[in-house]
């Protein structure tokens, strides 16, 4: 019997960097909500990003901030897939934290302190959750 796609994610390691992966995804997807218009006109030194990879590339083009979030994303799966469960998790919560930290610098800028705190409680919760989920599949083998 095949397993749909579901299963076969919750059969998974990579189940551990679901909650890095959404961390990553909203920091990436509010980098780019909070871009000035003058940033998306092609004035690439309006570029606002504190992290000096994904300033580099944003200040050598507009796409630039979607190129290195696609390679981004690609590198986090290749790396989780060949770690080991230890280091899998050691790696899926520092990107957790650090998205975590990047989105919430924007969070608090613009929307407010609690949002922040709320968005790192969200992820926390998560990790939790996801962790349990992983250490239970892991007895179960």
């Amino acid at each position: 019997m095949k397993l749909k796609l579901k299963d076969k994610i919750l059969n998974s390691k990579l189940i551990l960097l679901i909650p890095a992966y959404w961390a990553c995804l909203f920091d990436e997807i509010i980098t780019i909500i909070n871009q000035s218009d003058d940033y998306w006109k092609g004035d690439l030194s309006k570029a606002n990003e504190g992290n000096p990879i994904g300033a580099f590339f944003m200040a050598n083009h507009t796409s630039g901030l979607y190129i290195i979030c696609g390679l981004w994303l690609i590198l986090i799966a290749i790396i989780g897939y060949k770690l080991s469960n230890r280091k899998l998790k050691i790696f899926a919560l520092f990107v957790l934290i650090a998205h975590s930290f990047g989105a919430s610098t924007w969070l608090s800028q613009y929307y407010g302190f609690w949002y922040a705190i709320i968005f790192i409680l969200i992820n926390s919760i998560l990790f939790i959750e996801f962790e349990n989920l992983y250490e239970k599949r892991v007895h179960e083998k």
